[in-house]
């Protein structure tokens, strides 16, 4: 088997069913299997698995042990050559897997594969790429001052070498993540991904970005962003640190200054707020139950080539496909102002997410 995809859940029953709907059109060309690891989800995340995509095997943990526990009994139970890490929240093109491991056939030093990164209104996710968090970089990140923390010095349409890749998309050989003894279960959540970027690194891989295919990551919908973030976070950098770099009392001293500092003026999540002025539904025929459900009028396009202030666009996956969808949010150029739901076929709601620090938005269609 060329590849497994592993994608942990915990309580996004919506975002994991689109998720999985275009992971199951990626691979429908690629001898893959896809392994959802559930992580004692309250919602109906597995009866919606078992009942919408029967292939996937799905393994249901009695209790939440973290990101790191949860995808390494996930790798267990793998066959793939390769392993794709990936989020719940994320949308992947049709193309993107094969894009990737084209390209991961190609180096013979192959660490981790990384690619380009956009949040639910097309902008660019600078986590997409990152430097190593030495202990000056992490007091800089933990006080605010990013640019260091991540991979600037790397266009991001620019393929290159980059050390640090996020957990919500990876993709590596198998055989490397068991060399390094797969994501350190001592991180919880947060720091797990930079650490076994970091582990690979020294064992001797290169780790790569390469924005030649594109992936939504709503990121908010799994990860709020929150003071419990904030204390988290940091502390999963501390940790880093402690593991691998040598003890130094002074710089302990700044991270913790920081993390307290962050902890206590850590503004709280953001609540996604937007003034929708039209509706428009990107596909080739009109929805009037989606159309009720919001009240309000829509307008049916069969292409975009304008976007328009405080216009939401409702991009009909069944019409458009996966590749087409994402690069709508990506050509477009309003991101302040113009937003994205995605419907897919068959399926009673519309979703997406109007800020990458907050909660997305479920709307549920209601039959007439």
């Amino acid at each position: 088997m060329k590849l497994s995809i592993i994608i942990l859940n915990y309580n996004v029953r919506y975002f994991l069913e689109l998720c999985l709907s275009s992971v199951e059109a990626a691979i429908s060309n690629i001898d893959a299997e896809i392994i959802v690891v559930d992580n004692n989800s309250l919602d109906d995340s597995c009866q919606m698995v078992k009942q919408l995509f029967p292939k996937v095997k799905l393994i249901e943990n009695k209790s939440n042990d973290g990101f790191s526990k949860g995808n390494n009994i996930g790798v267990k139970h793998a066959q793939g050559e390769y392993l794709c890490i990936l989020n719940p929240d994320t949308v992947v093109a049709e193309d993107t897997f094969e894009i990737l491991l084209k390209f991961a056939e190609t180096k013979a030093d192959l660490g981790i594969v990384g690619c380009k990164l956009i949040d639910g209104k097309g902008q660019f996710l600078p986590e997409s790429k990152r430097n190593i968090p030495t202990p000056i970089v992490s007091i800089k990140k933990i006080l605010g001052y990013t640019k260091p923390y991540y991979a600037t010095q790397i266009n991001e349409n620019e393929i290159g070498k980059a050390p640090i890749f996020v957990g919500a998309f990876m993709l590596l050989k198998r055989d490397v993540y068991l060399e390094v003894g797969g994501f350190d279960e001592d991180y919880f959540m947060y720091g797990e991904d930079l650490d076994l970027s970091y582990k690979i690194l020294k064992a001797g891989y290169q780790n790569y970005y390469n924005p030649k295919t594109t992936v939504v990551h709503f990121k908010g919908e799994s990860t709020l962003k929150d003071k419990t973030y904030a204390k988290r976070f940091n502390g999963s950098m501390q940790l880093f640190f402690e593991k691998h770099f040598k003890p130094n009392g002074f710089f302990n001293l700044l991270i913790w200054v920081g993390i307290k500092i962050v902890s206590i003026f850590f503004p709280k999540a953001e609540e996604s707020s937007k003034n929708v002025q039209e509706y428009v539904l990107v596909s080739n025929k009109e929805n009037l139950e989606l159309e009720s459900s919001l009240n309000k009028k829509m307008t049916v396009l069969n292409s975009v080539t304008n976007y328009f202030p405080n216009f939401e666009y409702i991009l009909d996956i069944h019409f458009l496909g996966y590749k087409k969808a994402i690069d709508l949010l990506t050509n477009n150029t309003k991101k302040q102002s113009s937003t994205f739901m995605f419907l897919l076929k068959n399926s009673k709601f519309i979703l997406g997410s109007n800020s990458s620090k907050s909660r997305g938005e479920v709307i549920h269609i209601k039959n007439n």
